[in-house]
């Protein structure tokens, strides 16, 4: 069994999805950032760092509990112990490898970042700092998009095959709405993400956990 520490964010869900697509048996803690119950000092033992998501999978290596924090180390160590989505060739892998990593080191903070530029640095910098912080953190964004849509032209996914590195992304894309772009912009995204979508797994996965009614 396996413990997810979790709220509704893509960083989040893009572990959930992986537990559906694995089938692994989970069960979800959700840690309600908002009330910034990820300060606390028990969950902190859980992850030093203090973000969401965290697991600890109470049957890891040997048989004894094992707790991964981190997304860019969860995945890979959710694939490593199904065997399943990040490839069976070293191609595959060092595919898998880099684009998880685009997404994690890139795409991920870069949306953050414009996320807050946009809603929530009004009051805490000059109007000057915040249009700049929106723009300059847009314009990244939207070129990263481009990035997956340059691969995506050609591929049917990021790797050769399935794998974590889509789940990755498509927590992000999903909300593309929120960012204020959208897909019909990117055709290599776009029938990509309605790829994805179709998966119940990921269907499954992107609602957990639900997101808050208040």
């Amino acid at each position: 069994m396996i413990d997810l520490y979790t709220y509704p964010t893509p960083n989040g869900r893009m572990v959930s999805i992986m537990l559906e697509e694995c089938g692994l048996d989970y069960t979800t803690h959700v840690v309600d950032i908002r009330a910034e119950v990820h300060h606390d000092p028990e969950y902190r033992k859980i992850n030093p760092n203090e973000k969401i998501p965290a697991i600890v999978d109470q049957d890891g290596p040997a048989g004894k509990p094992i707790r991964v924090f981190e997304t860019s180390a969860i995945l890979p160590y959710l694939a490593e112990k199904s065997g399943r989505f990040r490839g069976n060739d070293l191609v595959t892998k060092l595919e898998c490898s880099q684009w998880l990593s685009l997404v994690t080191t890139g795409l991920s903070p870069t949306i953050i970042q414009f996320f807050y530029f946009s809603f929530q640095a009004e009051g805490q910098a000059s109007d000057e700092v915040v249009a700049f912080g929106c723009q300059r953190y847009k314009d990244e964004m939207l070129r990263l998009v481009g990035v997956l849509d340059f691969r995506l032209r050609e591929y049917e996914y990021l790797a050769k095959t399935y794998t974590v590195a889509d789940m990755a992304a498509y927590a992000w894309i999903v909300r593309h709405g929120a960012y204020g772009f959208s897909l019909d912009d990117y055709v290599g995204v776009l029938n990509w993400y309605k790829r994805l979508s179709k998966r119940p797994a990921v269907q499954r996965g992107i609602e957990v956990p639900p997101s808050p009614t208040a």
